[in-house]
């Protein structure tokens, strides 16, 4: 039985005459369509971000100093979705947080990873606080998991948004081990112990309704 190492597939590649992106010619086989194009667009995206550059033609900048452009925008969306959500106008706060996770994640390749965990744990946490103004459990959780992915230790809020949403969903158990894990990396935290005995009590409550 043949493995994914020991078979090539042949697949023939094109160019775009004007953009210059690559694209697989068809026909192509379905089953490696999905993993081929995620390649290409990342390939294609480093092609964009080289031609972006002030002085094309050179070889990249080195990763410090980061472009001070992208990290003033940068900032002011995330002081702008902070403002909305001030005003409680969270749908909007939403979409300020969305264009700032929009531009720290398009960053050249070669600007340092950990200036974008630092920026993206952030916003996400931000907008999974305001999805949960907005009801939206679901969209907070994975926002508040997608921080917590980024910044595990010293980010204390999402690890309690994601739990609190867990919560609301009625996702008892996953959010008594979510929480547990979060006081493993945030240690006595104190909001972060609250839910859990919050947790633990609507636990035992459930448990005495299916006993009675």
């Amino acid at each position: 039985m043949s493995t994914d190492l020991e078979t090539f597939d042949f697949i023939p590649l094109q160019i775009d005459p004007k953009s210059k992106a690559i694209s697989a010619a068809p026909p192509q086989q379905a089953s490696s369509s999905k993993a081929l194009e995620t390649e290409l667009a990342a390939l294609n995206a480093l092609h964009k971000s080289l031609h972006s550059l002030e002085a094309p033609h050179l070889v990249p900048p080195p990763p410090v100093p980061v472009n001070p452009k992208r990290s003033a925008n940068l900032n002011k969306l995330r002081e702008s979705g902070n403002a909305e959500y001030r005003k409680q106008r969270y749908a909007e706060a939403v979409k300020f947080y969305t264009l700032g996770l929009q531009m720290a994640l398009t960053r050249p390749h070669w600007e340092p990873s950990q200036l974008v965990r630092e920026e993206v744990h952030a916003l996400y946490s931000n907008r999974a606080q305001a999805h949960m103004q907005l009801g939206n459990w679901p969209e907070a959780a994975v926002d508040a998991e997608a921080s917590v992915e980024a910044k595990r230790q010293g980010n204390a809020k999402a690890w309690f948004r994601r739990g609190r949403c867990l919560v609301e969903m009625g996702r008892l158990a996953e959010a008594r081990e979510w929480v547990a894990r979060g006081l493993e990396f945030e240690g006595e935290e104190k909001e972060l112990i609250e839910l859990l005995k919050e947790i633990d009590g609507k636990m035992e409550e459930e448990k005495g309704k299916r006993d009675a």
